[in-house]
């Protein structure tokens, strides 16, 4: 892979490697490091989710935009996010969810998203069947973050999180049990858990062997 990952190179790797719709049944979760140390609930129905993972064209390269959440929210305080939420009943699907929720979260409007594909379903521990849409932001978009949800929107460089050394495992103690997840520090910033996996997933799709 490049030092330097940019807009040609990503589109020489999507075809056939990112899914042209969401795949119904979820292919990555917040379990797939703890086999033996589970917290998705089974039985329940997931509640449908979709955020984007939205890809910017710098001189140096893409870069991923990515959300720092308030830190006084109920969950997932302080975190590092893409840009997303729940489906409604009144979104045309996933791809519309994704880009309702990037606007009302940064601001950024539809018009300046190219949705490119779909990384695979994720299922969290909170029980969200999350549908990850790889979209290309056009130059010229204006960030209005919105205040009570996002503290912060920022960007890293591509070629860094598609670096697997960047992959690191981490580990917690959760009810008395360790539970290890993906996480790529940067400059300050910890990524971690659920987005992470979506990242880690984007590296599997777009350069391991299928």
């Amino acid at each position: 892979m490049s030092a330097r990952f940019d807009e040609a190179e990503l589109r020489a790797l999507t075809p056939g490697r990112l899914h042209a719709s969401p795949p119904d049944r979820p292919r990555r979760s917040d379990d797939d490091l703890n086999p033996d140390a589970r917290m998705i609930p089974e039985g329940e129905v997931p509640k449908p989710a979709a955020v984007l993972v939205p890809l910017v064209p710098r001189p140096g390269g893409l870069h991923m935009l990515l959300t720092q959440r308030q830190p006084h929210l109920t969950r997932h305080a302080g975190q590092v996010a893409f840009p997303g939420g729940r489906v409604d009943a009144g979104d045309a699907g996933a791809v519309a969810a994704a880009l309702r929720e990037t606007e009302e979260e940064t601001g950024i409007t539809r018009d300046f998203v190219e949705p490119l594909g779909f990384l695979d379903t994720y299922l969290t521990s909170t029980n969200y069947r999350v549908m990850p849409v790889v979209g290309l932001l056009r130059p010229g978009f204006v960030l209005a973050p919105q205040e009570s949800e996002v503290a912060d929107i920022f960007e890293v460089p591509l070629a860094f999180l598609m670096n697997p050394a960047h992959h690191e495992r981490h580990a917690r103690e959760w009810q008395g049990r360790q539970r290890h997840y993906y996480a790529m520090p940067w400059e300050g910033r910890y990524i971690w858990g659920a987005t992470a996996g979506m990242i880690r997933n984007m590296y599997s799709l777009l350069y391991e062997t299928p």
